[in-house]
């Protein structure tokens, strides 16, 4: 005998999944990061200001699961102002990815150091953001599902 269990929703195959992130943007809540990031399963926090989303990772690590920069929106000045701000996690970049997502980017980066950011090129594709984040979280996706 064989029992076949047809699963009928594709959320086990989204890369995101039940991933908490903090998105620093001034596009709000129905901006395209957050759409893009929520159909890849992320629950999506946003804030506006880049000392108020530095200090909500620092003081709520495990909380976060990811920590995306919308550099061009929050006029942080741009990616390298960013990069330099995003430094300041210190520590908490051990345990909190970071992907900066810049207009200027012209060449996306992809580090295979932990306490380095993620970057990507805007305006953000949908495989952008999948690879990006599969690339962020690729050392906690296996032991989260275990």
């Amino acid at each position: 005998m064989q029992i076949i269990k047809i699963i009928e929703s594709d959320n086990i195959t989204k890369v995101g999944w039940g991933v908490r992130v903090l998105l620093l943007s001034s596009e709000g809540e129905q901006g395209p990061i957050v759409r893009r990031l929520a159909s890849l399963g992320c629950k999506v926090d946003v804030v506006s200001e880049m000392f108020a989303a530095l200090s909500e990772v620092i003081d709520d690590p495990g909380g976060y699961r990811l920590f995306v920069v919308d550099c061009d929106s929050v006029g942080v000045g741009g990616l390298s102002a960013a990069q330099r701000a995003v430094r300041m996690l210190g520590q908490a970049m051990q345990r909190v990815p970071v992907i900066l997502i810049a207009d200027e980017c012209r060449t996306q980066q992809f580090p295979s150091e932990r306490t380095h950011p993620t970057v990507l090129r805007a305006p953000l594709s949908a495989v952008a953001i999948k690879v990006g984040l599969e690339h962020a979280l690729r050392d906690r996706i296996i032991p989260e599902a275990a």
